[in-house]
């Protein structure tokens, strides 16, 4: 049997895009962190190294979902919505941090939060019927960036 290398570069090109999202956000919220510092904070705010672990927790599921749904379909209209999809989720993602810890926005962070929120809900939904385990695997993120949208939220009605 042959196989055709071409079709398989999403296995290492998948992983490299989640990659630099993470590490693209992790920066900037990084070089946010003093300013982050001294904002009031609900009693709720779980510590940063819980947040850490999580992200790279869900970074790690995203892009097992992602492999799992390039790997088994058709390239018909839903799996060019899925991916469109990916794309804007992972901008939304990097944009949160910019918008929050860069440019310390807090009411358009709130906002960009809920897309992002919405956009993995919309992951889900639509990954569902044609790759349950693929969809399965992004609900961690749903649940986290709907609680992520509600701290925001709280951190802004702090300020």
């Amino acid at each position: 049997m042959r196989t055709n290398r071409r079709s398989r570069t999403y296995l290492f090109a998948i992983p490299a895009f989640t990659l630099l999202v993470a590490i693209s956000g992790s920066l900037v919220t990084g070089s946010g962190m003093e300013w982050y510092r001294t904002l009031s904070l609900p009693w709720f705010t779980p510590p940063g190294s819980v947040i850490g672990s999580v992200w790279t927790v869900i970074f790690i599921l995203s892009a097992i979902a992602a492999i799992e749904w390039w790997s088994r379909k058709e390239r018909d209209a839903r799996f060019c919505l899925v991916a469109a999809l990916f794309t804007v989720n992972a901008l939304l993602n990097v944009g949160w941090s910019v918008t929050f810890f860069g440019l310390h926005q807090l009411a358009a962070g709130v906002w960009i939060a809920a897309l992002l929120a919405l956009s993995t809900w919309l992951l889900v939904g639509l990954m569902w019927k044609r790759v349950a385990v693929s969809s399965a695997l992004l609900l961690p993120y749903a649940a986290w960036s709907t609680f992520a949208t509600y701290l925001t939220y709280s951190v802004m009605r702090l300020q």
